[in-house]
């Protein structure tokens, strides 16, 4: 098994504010970006391996969905499918960003 890195939605943040490259992936589905979103491509958890070629292998990538869990499991399937070694899981999810960087954002 293959070590996931994570990262935290303070350094989401950094990273963002500071336009660094990067891709954010949003694993939720679309009931649930229809709810809060933070701007990630939206490709659910069910439909990764299908559209794998949509995932940046260049740049840091970002996966992210309601709490971590979900994003854990693509980033696990993704590092040992296809040799992804630039995924990050973004700690805590959307609802760490929405406790933590955005408190205007709704939660469910």
């Amino acid at each position: 098994m293959s070590e996931i890195k994570e990262i935290t939605v303070q350094e989401l943040k950094e990273m963002r504010d500071n336009q660094k490259p990067h891709q954010l992936i949003d694993v939720r589905e679309e009931h649930e970006a229809d709810i809060v979103s933070i701007q990630g491509l939206l490709i659910p958890m069910g439909e990764v391996m299908d559209r794998v070629e949509e995932i940046k292998k260049d740049i840091p990538v970002v996966v992210h969905c309601r709490s971590g869990a979900r994003s854990r499991a693509v980033i696990e399937a993704l590092q040992n499918n296809f040799k992804y070694t630039n995924l990050f899981n973004l700690k805590g999810g959307i609802l760490a960003w929405a406790n933590e960087i955005d408190q205007s954002l709704p939660t469910y």
